[in-house]
């Protein structure tokens, strides 16, 4: 009678390969699911970077416009000014400005007023700055990168009679008040790879 009722109580081969089927297919399915959470959040933390770099890149931008200073610069050969705000590609940056509101938490021996300069290269946007204003081909230009996937930047300016315009100085702005100018307000105009055109409108503060 024992051996009866032992014999009732025990798998049979068929039935442990069953189960062991039913758990294959069960871990494949688990695995599966593990795997796509596993790349949607991978997905999500490179979308949040993403996101992350492009606040950071208009936040600095809008910083060093809302900072506009009217302070020209002399450039290295030290025979003439660059104006306080300009594009100018002959430079080899889309836009060259001077801002005011330059942090010195270290007591270095400089002042307050940096020279800031953007360009692209290679698919990414970057930031340089100078540690002096009136600048000699000595001087080191340190460079950022604020933004890789850009196509292109571009700006456009509202002159005081309200007029918007592609290039800064505007035709016919002479001497040093010319120098000086600033625009009312900044449309900076971000083109990227994979979110196509993102525009930011800035109002200068006078």
């Amino acid at each position: 009678m024992k051996t009866a009722l032992h014999r009732q109580s025990a798998f049979t081969l068929i039935e442990v390969l069953v189960s062991l089927a039913v758990f294959s297919i069960l871990a494949a399915l688990a695995y599966g699911v593990l795997n796509q959470t596993l790349a949607s959040a991978d997905l999500l933390n490179e979308r949040m970077d993403r996101l992350q770099a492009l606040q950071r890149t208009m936040r600095t931008l809008s910083e060093d416009f809302m900072q506009l200073t009217p302070r020209p610069v002399r450039d290295e050969l030290g025979d003439s000014y660059a104006a306080a705000l300009q594009t100018s590609f002959q430079s080899g940056f889309a836009l060259e400005l001077t801002r005011g509101g330059w942090n010195n938490p270290l007591a270095l021996p400089r002042g307050t007023l940096q020279r800031a300069a953007y360009r692209i290269e290679d698919g990414q946007l970057l930031r340089y700055h100078w540690n002096v204003l009136d600048r000699t081909f000595s001087n080191e230009l340190i460079g950022v990168t604020l933004l890789a996937g850009v196509d292109s930047i571009a700006f456009r300016f509202m002159q005081d009679n309200g007029e918007w315009i592609d290039q800064w100085p505007p035709q016919g702005a002479a001497g040093l008040p010319g120098l000086r100018q600033r625009p009312r307000a900044v449309e900076i105009i971000l083109t990227l790879q994979d979110e196509g055109i993102l525009t930011r409108l800035i109002e200068i503060a006078r």
